[in-house]
């Protein structure tokens, strides 16, 4: 979020739920189902090559353990198979940070250790947005949702980031969301637990009127070109990019970084 390209059903240009959307994500590895259209036959011949929408949104809400308040609200619940999905996926990123930590102090790099996070689905959990809005994001619709509303932590997530800060990794946060968002991401990772830097020199958002001399691809970048880029440019800064997490394997192509953490999401696809 924004998020540029998404891929929705016909109901609008940005999808959702579509052909790409569909995988089930089993260990941060996209599997897709049978019957879908496959890339060389992107035009499905029949509604067989279809998933059922509506049993897709069933089964992500089963997956997520969707509990209702009261009041109609939705929520991930913390024993939901995503939730140990995550958890799992976080034991393997503590257990590698606690290694590359203290191999990076033994060899005396003159270069500072980071970590690199997403914030949509990654550190922040975005389930009860998407379910408020019927899996329909628009820009106007995110705008006030994140303007009086914080989201959830990812399960887990705050605590591995601040565990990761204390132990000498500095932490930096790259997302899609777009400049104007500024005040209320940060506002939101504070409020739910994250106790590291959130100011302008550690939280990286999409400019695209003022876009930063860095990015040759100017406002046109691509999801890749944005988030690569400035990590190359992060890491000329005299960092060394130990890890760097995110939902979208957009996310996480491009180089630089020495090892990647994919984070489960099957709500939306961002190329």
């Amino acid at each position: 979020m924004p998020r540029p390209a998404r891929f929705r059903p016909a109901l609008s240009r940005r999808a959702r739920l579509g052909a790409a959307t569909v995988a089930t994500l089993v260990a941060g590895t996209a599997v897709f189902g049978i019957g879908q259209a496959t890339a060389e036959h992107s035009v499905p011949r029949t509604d067989k090559e279809i998933p059922n929408l509506t049993q897709v949104q069933d089964k992500i809400k089963a997956y997520y353990g969707d509990t209702v308040t009261a009041d109609g609200e939705h929520y991930a619940s913390p024993r939901s198979n995503y939730a140990h999905q995550v958890r799992g996926i976080e034991a393997k990123a503590r257990t590698y940070l606690s290694k590359a930590l203290a191999q990076h102090d033994r060899t005396g790099k003159q270069t500072k250790p980071v970590i690199v996070l997403d914030i949509d689905d990654t550190t922040l959990l975005t389930y009860n947005y998407e379910l408020q809005v019927g899996f329909h994001y628009t820009e106007e619709s995110q705008d006030k949702y994140l303007a009086h509303t914080d989201m959830d932590p990812v399960f887990g997530m705050d605590r591995l980031v601040n565990w990761a800060h204390d132990k000498g990794a500095e932490v930096f946060f790259l997302t899609g969301r777009k400049e104007a968002q500024r005040a209320w991401s940060t506002r939101n990772l504070k409020n739910v637990g994250y106790g590291v830097p959130l100011d302008r020199r550690h939280v990286y958002l999409k400019d695209k009127e003022h876009p930063p001399a860095y990015l040759p691809c100017g406002a046109t970048c691509t999801t890749i070109e944005y988030k690569s880029g400035t990590r190359k440019y992060i890491e000329s800064l005299g960092y060394n990019i130990v890890a760097n997490f995110g939902d979208q394997y957009s996310d996480l192509r491009g180089g630089a970084g020495d090892r990647t953490f994919k984070m489960p999401n099957p709500m939306y696809y961002l190329p």
